[in-house]
């Protein structure tokens, strides 16, 4: 992978805190009394079942999704100006619309300064310089349907450095990405961490957690259980949210 390099603006204050969230879809309650915080500078692993409520986490963060009860606050995030970023599952994404790997990347662009205002030169200098950071440079011209999914993953992420993000949200980021892409993925993700951003990414892999995350948020429905790997991946809290007696052989 190229090595990183220096992006502008690369220091982040944001802090999220979420206090009592509670969702409800078509009379379903999908989170009840979700309460976390999240400093800058933390890569936090989000686990649980399916049907846990790690998707409709994400997007009420996002504010695709209304607030029942409680509160989401993000501050020193400006999300008129595309300061949070999102990367649903690829499922919800059309691969067949023919784009390449620049042009999505520029849309970070347009995210963060308006559809409205044509992308200069400076503009394609950091699209150089954020793909330069994922190591994908060399695809710039490639379409997307051609990109392994983890190149199509660091793609996404090259966008949310376009768009200047601060806080970035990945729904099963590793889903169908084989090891060495995921390692290749966490790597940046950590390096972003460093620069004071948060990330937050649901995955079903458990084995990983206390090497790749700072915090980990154990959700099903409801917050079973939030902090540092090693304080809450224990099988008391993974009997709560899988309802089986689960084996903790496999975590390192």
């Amino acid at each position: 992978m190229n090595p990183l390099v220096d992006l502008p603006n690369a220091t982040h204050d944001a802090s999220m805190s979420l206090q009592d969230v509670t969702v409800e879809l078509d009379g379903y309650m999908a989170l009840t009394n979700v309460t976390f915080n999240v400093d800058a500078g933390t890569l936090m692993g989000v686990v649980g079942p399916n049907g846990a409520g790690k998707s409709t986490l994400f997007n009420t963060i996002a504010g695709l999704l209304p607030v029942h009860q409680g509160s989401v606050t993000l501050n020193r995030v400006d999300l008129h100006r595309g300061a949070l970023a999102y990367v649903p599952q690829r499922d919800s994404v059309n691969w067949r619309f023919p784009v390449n790997v620049a042009d999505v990347v520029l849309m970070g662009r347009c995210c963060r300064l308006g559809w409205f205002r044509r992308p200069g030169r400076k503009d394609r200098e950091l699209v150089r310089e954020c793909l330069c950071r994922v190591g994908l440079w060399d695809y710039r011209s490639s379409l997307m349907t051609e990109l392994s999914g983890g190149q199509r993953q660091r793609v996404f992420v090259a966008r949310a450095l376009a768009q200047e993000a601060s806080v970035l949200l990945l729904d099963e980021a590793f889903s169908g990405v084989d090891a060495g892409a995921q390692e290749i993925l966490v790597e940046v993700l950590q390096a972003l961490r460093d620069e004071g951003r948060i990330v937050l990414l649901s995955t079903h892999d458990l084995n990983n957690l206390s090497r790749r995350f700072d915090q980990v948020l154990c959700l099903n429905r409801h917050v079973c259980a939030c902090g540092a790997p090693s304080q809450v991946i224990t099988p008391a809290v993974m009997k709560e949210l899988y309802g089986v007696q689960f084996s903790m052989d496999g975590e390192g």
